[in-house]
């Protein structure tokens, strides 16, 4: 069997740093997502969280840093996501870290507000088994963390 190594795709104007480390569980999307072709772009990450849940690690961090996205990049992220929630360990834990800017965050105050953002992929948690943890970062302008909060699903 091949070794699993990282998956480090490099930002371009369109689209996003991706970076997957199997041995830390950590996915990271950074920067823009309005891929031209997205299919080309998220189907190797697919691909990868698909192998990568086989075997793997007891908490996985999902990183979604992306100041723009477009529908079908956004279409490709819950299909990532929907994968992710079938790692079949009830006693491991999947958290989406959700970086925001501070008058977004600021506007979340309560599950509610939390569930709507989220309503699109809402059915995809519904049937996880691994636990689902929600954190919500607010950013400054300089796109550092200022506030943070964390949900369980």
């Amino acid at each position: 069997m091949k070794e699993f190594h990282n998956l480090i795709l490099e930002e371009t104007p369109k689209t996003p740093h991706i970076e997957l480390n199997p041995l830390t569980g950590d996915f990271s999307f950074i920067g823009k997502s309005i891929p031209e072709n997205a299919a080309k772009l998220y189907e190797p990450v697919l691909e990868w969280a698909t192998k990568y849940i086989q075997n793997p690690c007891p908490t996985t961090n999902v990183r979604l840093n992306l100041e723009y996205f477009n529908t079908s990049s956004s279409l490709w992220l819950a299909k990532i996501l929907k994968v992710l929630v079938r790692i079949n360990e009830p006693d491991y834990v999947l958290i989406i870290h959700l970086y925001l800017p501070l008058d977004e965050f600021d506007e979340m105050r309560e599950f509610e507000d939390i569930k709507d953002v989220f309503f699109p992929i809402a059915d995809i948690f519904q049937y996880a088994i691994p636990s689902i943890g929600i954190k919500l970062y607010g950013t400054n302008d300089q796109e550092e963390v200022v506030r943070d909060k964390m949900v369980f699903i």
